[in-house]
């Protein structure tokens, strides 16, 4: 292991019926008025919001709305939610949802806290340690926003997906009730259970030695989260399954995973600029690349992808060719992928990049890290250029 801090102070609430505590949690915080912030109607037709404002309202809280939160959220609505907060005095932030509108909410906090343009933050030109507070339900088992440090928005000018990381960006609290994910769409599901698995693979991909604890729980994580998927596709209202998504989603991106190792990430920046571009759910995008990533870097370590194939996808060791065994892990993960109906290539995601697209594509990518992205290998211009290309 290396040297290594973990810090998540993020108060979660799990279980049946916890959204009802939102108004309690918020006043014991210090609250006073608050920013309600989602995505499209679902909420309202489903009497959720209603609940939530009720409960708010008893403990004495006053609240505006602000919807309107679409995947890979936009700065244009954060914005509006920065003026609208400034001028409604609003000192507490309560998105509801998933990723999207937990981010939207960060960026909003960000926003209230600091004097700069939040695009200069999305774009490394200022830091900050400085966010004004912000509590979530989550609706929603994916990109484990709700406990992370972590905030992506999509800057419209040049549609650059972008983001920004800081442990102040943790939420004070996340309540999260696994069966307000009941009624997500299967490839909702499909496609967040992906996040979830990518963000602990994208730290369990590590040229680090003696992680053996860490990679035992990240191995964990993967094994329950590849079968609570197939269970939650085929039963959505199976509570259990959906509780170990939800609560999964969390633990895979709240940094326990990436412990004591250099994490890779270097499939996200890739896939930042395949959403940028064309707007796709990000965890189908993930998909439709990591196997492309994969097949790429694999002999830089291929007893890393050997041990990922035998331990999280039980494939057969071979003993005397652990390249063999290297690429029946990824040939696992992307037969898992396509049983719960997501993507293993660009064509399968719905999107035909040009040749001037990828190469666009990898420009921005590499130039978010000085030329270059990733740990595990570190990957070049042409080096993202052939991925985007193998994974046509």
């Amino acid at each position: 292991m290396i040297i290594f801090e973990f810090y998540n102070p993020t108060k979660v609430i799990f279980g049946k019926g916890v959204e009802a505590e939102a108004g309690k949690v918020i006043k014991e915080m210090g609250g006073h008025k608050v920013l309600v912030h989602f995505g499209g109607d679902y909420l309202q037709k489903s009497g959720t919001l209603d609940r939530i404002h009720q409960g708010l309202t008893e403990a004495g809280l006053e609240y505006v709305d602000l919807g309107g939160v679409v995947p890979n959220p936009r700065l244009g609505l954060v914005k509006e939610g920065i003026r609208l907060c400034k001028e409604e005095g609003v000192d507490f932030l309560l998105p509801i949802g998933g990723g999207s509108a937990i981010d939207s909410a960060k960026g909003i906090g960000y926003g209230l806290a600091n004097d700069f343009e939040l695009e200069d933050l999305l774009l490394g030109k200022t830091a900050t340690d400085k966010i004004a507070p912000i509590g979530c339900i989550s609706t929603i088992a994916a990109t484990g926003s709700e406990t992370s440090n972590s905030m992506v928005i999509t800057i419209e000018d040049g549609m650059l997906k972008r983001s920004y990381n800081h442990d102040c960006a943790r939420p004070k609290f996340a309540i999260m009730n696994p069966e307000l994910t009941y009624t997500l769409p299967a490839y909702q599901t499909s496609s967040g259970a992906s996040d979830i698995m990518m963000h602990t693979m994208e730290r369990y991909f590590t040229n680090t030695k003696d992680v053996d604890l860490i990679d035992r729980m990240a191995e964990g994580l993967l094994v329950s989260v590849r079968e609570a998927a197939l269970t939650a596709v085929k039963d959505p209202e199976n509570y259990e399954a959906r509780a170990t998504l939800m609560w999964a989603g969390s633990l895979s991106h709240n940094g326990l995973t990436g412990t004591g190792r250099v994490s890779d990430f270097a499939s996200h920046k890739i896939e930042h600029e395949l959403g940028g571009m064309f707007d796709v759910a990000h965890g189908a995008g993930l998909c439709a690349v990591w196997g492309s990533w994969a097949r790429y870097v694999y002999k830089t370590n291929p007893a890393r992808f050997a041990q990922f194939a035998v331990r999280v996808f039980d494939a057969a060791q071979n003993f005397y060719d652990t390249e063999a065994t290297a690429l029946k892990g990824i040939e696992a993960w992307e037969n898992w992928c396509r049983s719960i109906g997501m993507p293993t290539s660009l064509r399968e995601l719905g999107v035909t990049p040009t040749d001037a697209q990828i190469e666009e594509m990898a420009e921005k990518c590499v130039a978010t890290g000085g030329g270059h992205v990733g740990f595990f290998q570190t990957l070049y211009k042409e080096d993202v250029i052939k991925i985007f290309q193998m994974a046509r």
